[in-house]
């Protein structure tokens, strides 16, 4: 557990400690009954506790991270709340939430992705080499027979699996360069063919 991690959690401990205690200096009233509140009021204290843990993950669920607006001529996509843009493409009929990374020069898919879309990754060729943030990694080049993003198809579109641990698949510059003009504007990411 890093530093930072453990000294929240002792501030949380001493935070406790110092309710309770007050609690019960304040509390003239028979042991049965302040042990009864003091048990609710923990209880409450780890539900807050559990709610500020997993905050980011039920702001994913209520709020939507993105959406998706097509004009015929372009793909507009707003910003996401962690300030980069995702697009869900419809790969040979499986929908794949990317990343939009204009820093990598390829289509990359997380071994998971990769396994939802129809590719065994135990019969995947991890011939290639990439470099990445995190050092070099085994990828296999796959085709993409058919790549939907929001009625704009395209077809036989190369793609590397990345046998390294991906949060997200990437939607790199092999492909974004298929579209004419791409663009940030007004805190969205503008795609023109």
């Amino acid at each position: 557990m890093p530093s930072f991690e453990i000294a929240h959690v002792i501030y949380l401990v001493i935070l406790l400690l110092a309710v309770v205690s007050w609690f019960v200096a304040q509390n003239r009233q028979p042991l049965n009954k302040t042990l009864q509140q003091v048990v609710i009021w923990v209880f409450i204290f780890m539900g807050a506790v559990a709610g500020y843990g997993l905050w980011d993950d039920i702001r994913g669920d209520l709020v939507p991270q993105q959406s998706l607006h097509a004009d015929g001529h372009s793909i507009t996509v707003p910003r996401a709340r962690d300030g980069h843009y995702y697009l869900t493409v419809e790969i040979d009929g499986t929908p794949v939430q990317f990343l939009v990374d204009t820093g990598a020069s390829q289509v990359v898919l997380s071994i998971k992705d990769a396994a939802r879309i129809g590719f065994e990754p135990d019969e995947l060729a991890f011939l290639g080499r990439a470099m990445t943030a995190n050092g070099e990694v085994r990828t296999a080049m796959v085709e993409l027979d058919d790549v939907d993003l929001g009625g704009f198809r395209d077809t036989q579109v190369r793609a590397w699996v990345n046998e390294a641990e991906l949060e997200n698949s990437l939607l790199g510059m092999s492909y974004l360069q298929r579209w004419s003009s791409i663009e940030i504007r007004d805190n969205a990411l503008v795609l023109t063919r």
